[in-house]
């Protein structure tokens, strides 16, 4: 724990010999760890809730909400901390969905996913008449144009109070004078120090003196980032996608064989969708539209299991794991067939219809593990489609604002670039692509023509931020982290709350589980029990058992009307609300 006045510094050569903290910055740092006692301009919001992966940035984006922001002006900052403290999974080199419910109830979905360069071709990870996975999971060729920045800057602008340059303050602060390295940090640095190694910029920011990542409570600081967020701050995101970090981009990719240049950056634009609306016992269910697949089949799976008494099973059952499961199976075989970016590909409406979720439930067996051998096809898929490693983060205030984002750079550590001099950690999520049809990509997902290669093109995303409404009223805002594991999580935080009437905090620590069609395979947590596995191995269910499974995070309310703010028990978050 960090005390004001005796916090060392570690890593910098400026203070290798055991230097101490200046006493205001020790005091900066231990207020984010343990509250927020600095300065504060303005009285907060009467109520408000957030919930992050960090306690650094949930410190920051409280304080925000402090001083006169609301609660999209929160989301923003804790999306730009979370690319300091949290930058193994998020950033503003990668992308992000954001999805905003305004007080006078307008729903808006940012889509700031990133873009295919204007160089990629279908084929650009071939080798020999065979995919290599490495090219579109390390290195240049790995890297999409990043999206984050320009929808947090849109979001800010448009539905915030206090401008990108406010909200880039403190998290340019903590970037600059460092925070403690949580054990999660240090666990997947160590994981990917090899792929760190060969990178000059992210071994001179992720590795120490001596060459070794740096391990659990040491200090790092990351004066490249530092700038760069000020440069923002005073230039305007015209600084990132027009001057001179395009341009640093574009030369450092021309020089190593990455296809992306300084005018894939000048030509990136936010893209504003129109929601998923779909309904569940009543519910309102608003979902993130394609490329999204999570707001498509969570509906989609919902819908299947909305004729089920799931209630009467028991929430942690087998009996209840059996439909679930059987339910995503025939989502995320539809997933593998039909989604991808809409712009591109013809994606049916009908995959969230009523009449089809109940043809697809039809051929559940409630006594056995059915084999799923390929997609369904939806209704009038011929002419009615939609318009053209990952954190997620949850706000709301008394104003009405509610905010679920989910945003991230894919697996951890992105691409493993860092283009020296900028501090920004780049994205991998060219391999969020299908590299050819049938291929799977790093989590395992298989992919067809719909989500092939192709300039410009968004890459077909599990990210699932939403929010559910009851009477028109917001109650649940949830999403989360662990790549296609994210819709399943996403599915059981809102069946919880709906179908069990459980807590978001009780809801998000119930025991989890996951299936994706291919492999032909359950994950589940051991927390489920010993009985429940064996059960479900006796439906003739495939199972492995994980330690634990995903990151949720949630704001909800409580009966009374308070707000509820929860983050996953699995990960050392922060969830705030008064």
């Amino acid at each position: 724990m960090l005390r004001p006045g005796c916090c060392r510094l570690q890593g910098d050569p400026r203070f290798r010999s055991g230097a101490i903290f200046p006493r205001p910055l020790a005091r900066f740092i231990a207020s984010l760890l343990l509250g927020f006692n600095l300065t504060v301009h303005g009285s907060p919001p009467e109520h408000a809730a957030l919930a992050t992966v960090h306690p650094i940035a949930s410190r920051i984006a409280a304080r925000v909400m402090q001083d006169g922001g609301n609660a999209v002006d929160a989301a923003v900052a804790a999306g730009f901390a979370l690319g300091v403290v949290d930058g193994e999974n998020s950033g503003i080199g990668g992308g992000c969905f954001l999805l905003i419910r305004t007080p006078r109830g307008k729903v808006i979905a940012i889509d700031g996913r990133e873009t295919a360069p204007a160089r990629a071709a279908r084929d650009m990870f071939v080798r020999n008449g065979r995919v290599d996975p490495r090219l579109s999971q390390t290195g240049p060729l790995a890297v999409g144009t990043p999206g984050a920045l320009a929808a947090y800057a849109y979001a800010a602008k448009h539905f915030g109070r206090l401008g990108l340059k406010k909200l880039l303050e403190a998290p340019a602060m903590v970037a600059e004078h460092g925070f403690p390295i949580q054990r999660t940090y240090a666990e997947r640095l160590l994981e990917e120090v090899r792929a760190v190694e060969a990178d000059p910029g992210s071994r001179q920011i992720l590795l120490n003196g001596s060459g070794r990542p740096w391990a659990t409570g040491e200090v790092l600081l990351q004066p490249d980032l530092a700038a760069s967020y000020r440069s923002i701050a005073n230039q305007g995101e015209a600084w990132f996608y027009r001057g001179p970090y395009s341009r640093a981009v574009g030369d450092w990719m021309s020089s190593h064989g990455g296809v992306l240049r300084g005018d894939d950056f000048s030509r990136y634009r936010v893209q504003l969708r129109e929601p998923i609306r779909t309904t569940y016992r009543g519910y309102e269910i608003l979902g993130f539209p394609p490329p999204s697949s999570g707001g498509v089949h969570v509906g989609q799976i919902l819908n299947i299991l909305e004729s089920v008494d799931l209630r009467s099973k028991g929430r942690n059952s087998a009996e209840f794991m059996h439909w679930v499961t059987e339910a995503m199976k025939l989502a995320f075989a539809d997933r593998a067939f039909w989604l991808g970016d809409p712009d591109f590909a013809r994606v049916p409406r009908g995959l969230v219809s009523k009449r089809y979720a109940a043809d697809l439930a039809s051929r559940i067996r409630p006594d056995r593990s059915g084999v799923v051998a390929g997609h369904g096809v939806p209704e009038n898929s011929d002419r009615e489609w939609f318009g053209k490693h990952t954190t997620h983060f949850s706000t709301a205030d008394a104003l009405g604002n509610w905010v679920a984002c989910t945003a991230t750079i894919n697996t951890t550590f992105g691409a493993k670039v860092i283009v020296p001099g900028t501090g920004i950690v780049l994205n991998n999520e060219m391999d969020d692509f299908a590299a050819a049809a049938g291929v799977t990509n790093f989590f395992g997902l298989v992919g067809g023509d719909a989500n092939a290669v192709a300039p410009g093109k968004r890459p077909l995303s599990s990210m699932s931020p939403t929010l559910v409404l009851r009477d028109g009223k917001p109650v649940l805002s949830v999403g989360a982290a662990g790549g296609p594991t994210i819709i399943s999580q996403t599915l059981l935080a809102i069946l919880g709350v709906v179908d069990f009437q459980m807590s978001v905090e009780a809801t998000l620590a119930a025991p989890r589980f996951h299936h994706q069609w291919r492999p032909d395979e359950l994950l589940i947590e051991r927390s489920a029990g010993s009985d429940v596995i064996a059960k479900l191995r006796a439906l003739g269910h495939s199972v492995r058992e994980l330690d634990s499974l995903g990151a949720c995070q949630a704001v909800g309310l409580h009966p009374d009307g308070r707000f509820a703010a929860a983050h996953d028990p699995r990960v050392e978050g922060k969830a705030v609300s008064w």
